[in-house]
């Protein structure tokens, strides 16, 4: 092995080096497919009980209050534990991938990760409840859409980059959803599921696939 070439390999182990001090790189993308399977069941559930609601609300020929509230309800806890499980997903799998690329799953690097991620989520969650307080629903999907994408790209100088532009794309669809007031499902299940499954793939056949064995 020549002298240049043994340099240019030293230069590329430590180029590895500094990004897995500067990214967590550990981030599974099984985790992004997980979390959009789990949004688009719970999209199915949701259609389903708004559909029944309406159905019967034409049926009736007039408005329910009760009835209406708990559909909120019902939805809000849906809502939760979709939530609930797609961290859940997220924190399994990921935990996984640290264990197979011997990282610590907790370190600098990912407490500055999740500070930089919970920071829009938690202004665009406040931001919604606030709108809920209101009985104001017409915007809650692009609202959760758009801030979510906004704590994608602000994380992602922390992860691997695919992370910004699926940020990107989550807050120019919730955008495009604030011009089709009604069809906030449909954006809903796009959104946080068929993107999330979409780059998780990608993301694991990028970082997670292994090669086929060659004989």
């Amino acid at each position: 092995m020549s002298e240049s070439n043994q340099h240019l390999e030293a230069l590329q182990d430590i180029r590895q080096m500094m990004q897995r001090s500067s990214r967590f790189i550990s981030l599974s993308g099984l985790s992004g497919i997980a979390a959009g399977v789990w949004a688009l069941v719970g999209a199915f559930f949701a259609y389903d009980w708004i559909t029944e609601y309406y159905n019967s609300y034409d049926n009736r020929g007039n408005f329910s209050g009760p009835e209406f509230s708990r559909l909120q309800w019902k939805l809000f806890l849906l809502a939760a534990v979709v939530l609930a499980l797609a961290l859940l997903s997220a924190f399994y799998f990921t935990w996984r991938r640290t264990k197979e690329t011997k990282s610590p799953l907790w370190n600098h690097t990912s407490r500055q990760l999740t500070i930089n991620v919970a920071i829009p989520l938690i202004a665009g969650g406040l931001y919604v409840l606030a709108m809920l307080q209101h009985n104001e629903w017409r915007f809650i999907v692009p609202a959760c859409l758009v801030f979510y994408g906004l704590a994608l790209v602000n994380g992602s100088k922390y992860t691997v980059s695919d992370i910004r532009y699926l940020g990107f794309s989550e807050i120019i669809l919730g955008l495009a959803a604030t011009q089709f007031i009604g069809y906030g499902l449909y954006f809903w299940a796009v959104g946080f599921g068929v993107l999330h499954i979409i780059y998780g793939f990608i993301m694991w056949w990028k970082n997670e696939r292994k090669p086929a064995v060659t004989v």
